[in-house]
């Protein structure tokens, strides 16, 4: 037993001693200016309701928030930065009630919407518009099928009053 408990404690022994380093954590150009950065300028002022902060560091990297309570927080502020390539990175924002939206030169824009997306919204507003409405259930009339269950048209009518009503619609097994 004590033969096992050596081999094993120097079998443990030698495959630490290959671990007694850590390598660079990062190769990029940026990482050497980062690691050891020193705050040049902080301000700050937290209150009740409301706060706001900027700092710069020595590295280039700048950022300021402001934001207050307002049935959550609401926030604007910003930050920049220096990439790998040189370029410095800009990026606004407002945060609140519509999510985090933020802004910036090279940041990606949602292509346009297609016009026959534009075209059936348009469409959708109209038909609502006029008291038509199409909640997406099957409805055999409409589409000529003369195979449809008997009182099929009775039940969506009576499952629709139900919903208008608040109630919940019953299992519909056709």
């Amino acid at each position: 037993m004590m033969k096992l408990l050596l081999i094993t404690a120097l079998f443990g022994y030698a495959a630490a001693a290959g671990f007694g380093s850590y390598p660079e954590q990062s190769n990029r150009p940026q990482a050497s200016f980062e690691k050891n950065a020193r705050i040049i300028a902080l301000d700050s002022d937290v209150k009740e309701d409301s706060f706001r902060y900027n700092y710069e560091t020595e590295n280039g990297i700048k950022a300021e928030e402001q934001g207050r309570e307002a049935d959550g927080i609401e926030a604007q502020g910003g930050f920049q930065y220096t990439g790998d390539d040189g370029q410095v990175y800009s990026i606004s924002y407002a945060a609140g009630q519509g999510g985090f939206q933020p802004q910036g030169a090279h940041l990606p824009t949602a292509p346009p919407t297609p016009e026959a997306i534009l075209k059936a919204l348009e469409q959708n507003a109209a038909d609502e518009a006029a008291g038509i409405i199409d909640d997406g259930t099957y409805n055999p009339a409409k589409y000529g099928d003369a195979s449809a269950p008997a009182g099929f048209g009775q039940q969506q009518q009576y499952a629709r009053a139900q919903a208008s009503a608040g109630y919940r619609q019953p299992y519909n097994k056709y």
